[in-house]
């Protein structure tokens, strides 16, 4: 395999207020978790929202936000966004956003990060009413763990649900080396209630072609070393600026 090689992000992105905007430059297939624009779709725009993780109501109850996909149209309105956008929330601060390249010649990847983990939790844990009760408690407050990988591969469609799967695999594995504890069993954490991954690629026709994308693949050793790197940092953002508990 090619040497793998570090540097810093490439992709226009810039930071307003609370906002983080990733353009795309031209429409690039996508397909995310996300709250707004989720699945696969064509798309110029990522956002990355950060709400207040603490706001209450003026009786002191935790704040339910309504509708997360229409308050994502309307930050993509706010900013005069034209092109389709896919959103996504979180409550950390962008102060503490992460990014990093990777590249193997002729591919490269890109991820941007924000790293929360106040809603911690063990993939399987939630299987009685009690537990659920409590994840529903515990994801009042949105910490969580937002993957934005862009690269400029044409993958196909099976290699895009790859690519999910091994930036999930790259999570997991900091997660548990750095002992983040489950807010539900104390146990260790796989993720959070609501972590969302988008993976933005070359449409067909343009970039390398890549069919596969797995952890024995070029394609996928760049994400796990750039997922790797941005959660592990990520991490020590937020430890520092006691945004989650941690043992």
């Amino acid at each position: 395999m090619a040497d793998i090689i570090a540097g810093s992000v490439r992709t226009d992105y810039r930071v307003v207020d609370r906002t983080l905007i990733v353009d795309l430059g031209g429409r690039r297939r996508v397909l995310s978790s996300a709250p707004q624009g989720g699945g696969v779709a064509l798309v110029s725009y990522v956002l990355n929202h950060q709400v207040d993780g603490h706001d209450v109501t003026p009786n002191g109850h935790p704040r339910r936000f309504g509708d997360p996909a229409r308050c994502l149209r309307q930050v993509a309105a706010r900013y005069g966004l034209k092109g389709t956008t896919v959103g996504l929330m979180t409550a950390v601060p962008m102060t503490q956003l992460v990014t990093a390249r990777y590249e193997a010649e002729p591919l490269w990847i890109e991820c941007f990060a924000t790293v929360g983990v106040t809603n911690a939790v063990r993939a399987g844990e939630v299987g009685t009413k009690r537990a659920a009760r409590q994840a529903e408690l515990v994801s009042m407050v949105p910490g969580t763990i937002n993957l934005i990988l862009l690269t400029n591969g044409n993958l196909s469609t099976a290699a895009m649900v790859g690519a999910v799967q091994v930036a999930t695999e790259a999570k997991t594995a900091v997660l548990l080396e750095a002992g983040v504890p489950s807010m539900l069993s104390g146990s260790s954490a796989t993720g959070t209630g609501t972590d969302v991954v988008v993976i933005a690629c070359s449409r067909k026709g343009e970039g390398p072609f890549c069919r596969y994308s797995g952890t024995h693949t070029v394609l996928g050793a760049l994400i796990g070393q750039a997922v790797t790197y941005c959660v592990s940092a990520g991490l020590r953002k937020g430890k520092r600026g006691s945004m989650f508990p941690h043992r």
